[in-house]
């Protein structure tokens, strides 16, 4: 059977950060930013050329190590064939290991980006394989749901497969990220979570996650009660104490505050009102952004689209 047939024209690919958890919604809630990183893929003669600037330029490989790139030959696996040669160009805007989707969003960009330039891969990759092609690359669906869809997302795994819903997010919510100078591994993160929690955490977990869909969807007032976690950021606060304080000092302060993803980066859910106030609250040794919600997800764009980033220093 003759392999699929690759559009001459280079793509351009943007996808957003994400927050996963969003305090109790652990690996089922997350949430869509306006921090973007754009790719651009081109169908070449021969070999491999990945170019990267910005976030990760100084310590990402450039070969078929790169997350990005085993995305994309993964992808093309499904569509039916790999192209003789890809030309790569990665302007990374997403920070690495900070709790912010970084990984998701390489994935996300890979798979997008393969349908993008393969002629007829909708019929072959539709919007659910998507989901579930980047859950089975990322091991669980919290991150991609949000990148790819945008917005609100609520994802979880029905016999084997991924699933997610989009809700739209309240328009007066904005996020503002503290992000510290060092990373921490998600599987850092993860290593330090227990096998088992008490029934009381459990069944608080479960009426706040509840409660959190309500809050971010219609009622941003609700959002402290609806932000508390008892599953996984007291776990995890041994791996990065500077940012369990700082949410402890902002929730204190009334403000809805949780662990972004595993961490470190620290979100608030403030509102137009008293971000600009938020954002100023972390002090010197975090890199404050007030950040738009994304409303669009991963989307293809012309390549002289902009590169506007929705953040605020």
């Amino acid at each position: 059977m003759a392999g699929p047939a690759f559009r001459a024209a280079a793509v351009r690919v943007r996808v957003p950060a994400t927050s996963a958890n969003l305090g109790p919604g652990f690996d089922a809630l997350g949430l869509a930013l306006g921090l973007y990183d754009d790719v651009v893929v081109r169908v070449a003669d021969s070999g491999l050329h990945v170019d990267i600037a910005g976030e990760g330029s100084e310590t990402l490989p450039r070969d078929e190590k790169h997350l990005l790139v085993r995305s994309l030959r993964t992808a093309f696996d499904v569509l039916g064939g790999q192209p003789r040669g890809l030309e790569i160009v990665c302007a990374n805007r997403i920070p690495h290991g900070r709790g912010l989707g970084s990984s998701s969003a390489a994935i996300c960009a890979g798979i997008v980006a393969a349908r993008a330039v393969t002629i007829g891969a909708e019929a072959r990759l539709d919007d659910t394989a998507m989901l579930e092609l980047a859950t089975e690359i990322e091991g669980h669906p919290d991150n991609v749901a949000a990148c790819l869809l945008g917005g609100f997302t609520l994802s979880w795994m029905e016999a084997g497969a991924a699933r997610a819903i989009r809700m739209e997010p309240s328009d007066s919510i904005v996020p503002v990220v503290f992000v510290p100078a060092k990373p921490v591994l998600t599987e850092t993160a993860r290593g330090l979570l227990p096998r088992t929690v008490p029934h009381v955490d459990a069944a608080v977990n479960a009426g706040r996650a509840a409660l959190l869909v309500e809050a971010l969807t219609r009622r941003p007032e609700l959002l402290l009660p609806a932000t508390e976690d008892r599953l996984h950021q007291e776990y995890r606060a041994p791996a990065m104490p500077e940012s369990a304080a700082l949410v402890e000092r902002l929730r204190a302060d009334g403000i809805p505050a949780v662990i972004s993803g595993a961490g470190p980066t620290v979100m608030a859910l403030a509102d137009t009102e008293t971000a600009d106030k938020v954002q100023r609250l972390a002090g010197a040794d975090w890199a404050a952004n007030r950040l738009s919600l994304d409303q669009q997800g991963a989307c293809v764009l012309p390549l002289a689209a902009g590169t506007e980033t929705g953040t605020e220093s």
